[in-house]
């Protein structure tokens, strides 16, 4: 497994507030035209899964496997020739204060695994920034 972490990014929300978010996708829908369509398109969400069109890969499914309240939210890829598991850690530093993990785990084969670090890692990147700036309070 090839394994991608992101820096811990800070939240200005409370540890709930983040958790009761990225435990339900469907709260996602309401910021999904702030997403840059550059490389995703077809964006979709239900509760427990998201969708989407990912250049050059294709179709991208994560379902909503594992949660743990206010500390963890565990996905997996479907429709992709090899496993992407990602996580969400949430630790709580204070009451508005919630410090975030994205850690993306990939099995690829070492010729993929070449091509795919530049990506992956900017991939990672973005996610876990676009998490730090969503409006929790009102999602």
């Amino acid at each position: 497994m090839t394994e991608f972490v992101s820096e811990v990014k800070t939240i200005l929300y409370s540890d709930a507030d983040v958790y009761r978010v990225l435990s339900d996708l469907r709260k996602l829908d309401a910021v999904k035209d702030q997403i840059s369509e550059n490389n995703i398109s077809d964006l979709s969400f239900d509760e427990n899964r998201i969708s989407f069109r990912l250049n050059p890969i294709g179709e991208v499914t994560f379902l909503l496997e594992e949660r743990e309240p206010n500390k963890m939210v565990k996905f997996k890829s479907e429709k992709l020739p090899f496993d992407v598991f990602m996580w969400i850690q949430l630790v709580s530093k204070a009451e508005k204060d919630t410090r975030l993990r994205l850690t993306v785990r990939a099995d690829l084969n070492p010729f993929i695994s070449g091509m795919a670090q530049k990506p992956m890692r900017e991939m990672v990147d973005k996610i876990s920034d676009a998490l730090t700036q969503l409006p929790y309070d009102r999602l």
